[in-house]
C-alpha cells in the first residue's frame, strides 16, 4: 500500500504547519508556542483527550478507535525543539529568531504527527487507543526522560511505542531500520588536572599540566584500540582542552571536556572504568592529581526485535520492499527516545530526507515531500497494529 490518499490530500496543510514551526523555532523545554499550537490543533481535530505539561512542556493526545475490544494502546512520539544554530538556508520561511533554527527536522516530525492525528481522528479505523506524544528537549535536554518520569506510560496506558527521524542522504520514500542497538549511549566527562605552576624557563620547579593532559588525551584512545573488543563499538573524544593564559607560564590546572559513545551497557561500564583508571595512573606518574565528573547521558536506543519486524512490514507496505533497508549500521549519535524504549517495547525508524544538508547543519531543511510517507507510516502503525473488526 503506497501513501494513503487522504494523507496525500493533507500534504499542503501539513507543509504549512511545518513552515510555521520552522519560522518560529524554540529550544529545549521553552517550546510554549509550538506546544500551544499542537494542543490547539489536537483539540480542533477532535482528540478525545489533550493533556499539556507532561515533562514540563510536552503534549499528549488521546485518540480512541471505533471500538476498544482489544484494549491495546500504541504510542507515537515526535520531538518539537530546535537548535541554537544560525540558519543559512535562504528559504522564504527561514527562522525569524537569530541564533535558533530547526536544523534537525523536528518541525517536520511535529507536523507529520499532527497530520497523522488529524487522519486518525477523522477515520478511527482501528480497535484500541492511539496516543500521540509531542516531546520537548530532545536536543540535549532529556525531554523523553522527563516525560517518562512524569508518568507518561502509566498515565496513558502505553503498551508499545514508536519513533521516527528523518535522515539526509537516504532517498525520499525510503526507510531504514535495524533490530537491537540503532543509536548510541552518550556520556560526557569533565576533567580537571591539578599540577604545580611555574615559570616556563624552569619546568623542573613545577608539574606541567599541559604535558599531563597531552598524555591523558593520547592514552584515552587506547580505550577503543586496546581495551574494548574490536567487534564492539566505542568512541572516546576529548573535545576541549583549556589551560594556561600566556606563553611563558606553565599553568597550575588544565581542563578537558569530552564524550563517550557506546552501543551496549557493558561496554559503557567498561569505558567509564578505563577512563578513570587511565586518568588516575597517568596523573600519579607525573606527580599531578585529577578530579573527574562522569555523567551518563542518553542510553543506547535499542529496538525490540518483534516490534522492529512489525514496523519494517508497515514501511514496506508504504515504500515497497526495495525501499526499506533492514540492516542500517548503528549510529554513534544519541537519541532520547531511548528512555521511552527502556520503558516499553517499540522501535525507531529513519525516513529518507533526500539529498539535503546534514542534520545540525546551518543549511539543513526538512523536505516537505517526505511528509506523506511519514504520516502514512504513523497511520498504518495504528491501523495495522490495532485492526478494526
Amino acid at each position: 500500500m503506497p501513501i494513503i490518499n487522504r494523507v496525500a490530500d493533507l500534504s499542503d496543510e501539513i507543509a504549512t504547519w511545518r513552515r510555521d514551526f520552522h519560522e518560529n523555532p524554540e529550544l529545549l523545554y521553552d517550546v510554549h508556542r509550538t506546544a500551544g499550537i499542537v494542543a490547539d490543533k489536537l483539540r480542533a481535530f477532535g482528540c478525545d483527550e489533550v493533556v499539556t505539561g507532561i515533562g514540563q512542556t510536552g503534549v499528549v493526545g488521546i485518540i480512541r478507535g471505533r471500538s476498544n475490544t482489544s484494549g491495546k494502546v500504541i504510542g507515537l512520539r515526535a520531538d518539537m525543539d530546535a537548535l541554537p544554530i544560525e540558519e543559512a538556508t535562504g528559504v522564504p520561511y527561514a527562522s525569524k529568531t537569530p541564533g535558533k533554527m530547526h536544523a534537525c527536522g523536528h518541525d517536520g516530525h511535529t507536523a507529520m504527527l499532527l497530520g497523522a492525528a488529524k487522519y486518525l481522528t477523522e477515520t478511527r479505523n482501528f480497535d484500541g487507543t492511539a496516543v500521540v506524544i509531542f516531546q520537548p528537549a530532545e536536543e540535549g535536554g532529556g525531554g523523553g526522560d522527563a516525560m517518562v518520569k512524569d508518568g507518561l506510560m502509566e498515565r496513558f496506558g502505553v503498551q508499545e511505542i514508536y519513533g521516527m527521524h528523518n535522515l539526509p542522504g537516504l532517498p525520499l520514500g525510503h526507510f531504514a531500520i535495524r533490530p537491537g542497538a540503532i543509536m548510541a549511549a552518550a556520556d560526557r566527562f569533565s576533567i580537571t588536572i591539578e599540577g604545580k605552576g611555574s615559570h616556563a624557563a624552569r619546568p623542573h620547579d613545577g608539574v606541567d599540566t599541559i604535558l599531563v593532559a597531552s598524555h591523558v588525551v593520547t592514552a584515552l584512545q587506547s580505550v577503543a584500540s586496546r581495551n574494548v573488543d574490536p567487534l564492539e563499538s566505542v568512541v572516546v573524544s576529548v573535545c576541549m582542552i583549556k589551560a594556561g593564559e600566556t606563553f611563558n607560564v606553565i599553568p597550575q590546572t588544565a581542563e578537558l571536556l569530552g564524550t563517550v559513545r557506546t552501543l551496549s551497557p557493558s561496554v559503557q561500564d567498561h569505558a567509564e572504568a578505563r577512563i578513570k583508571a587511565i586518568l588516575e595512573h597517568i596523573c600519579a606518574a607525573f606527580g599531578a592529581t585529577a578530579t573527574m565528573n562522569y555523567a551518563r547521558g542518553y542510553p543506547v536506543t535499542i529496538n525490540d526485535v518483534d516490534k522492529t519486524a512489525f514496523l519494517t512490514g508497515i514501511a514496506k507496505q508504504i515504500a515497497g520492499d526495495g525501499a526499506v533497508d533492514t540492516a542500517i549500521s548503528p549510529m554513534m549519535g544519541a537519541e532520547d527516545f531511548s528512555f521511552m524504549l527502556n520503558e516499553r517495547p517499540g522501535a525507531y525508524i529513519f525516513m529518507g530526507n533526500g539529498d539535503t544538508a546534514g542534520l545540525h547543519h546551518p543549511a539543513y531543511n526538512f523536505d516537505d515531500e517526505a511528509a506523506p510517507y511519514g504520516v502514512s507510516l504513523w497511520a498504518k502503525i495504528v491501523e495495522s497494529g490495532m485492526p478494526a473488526h
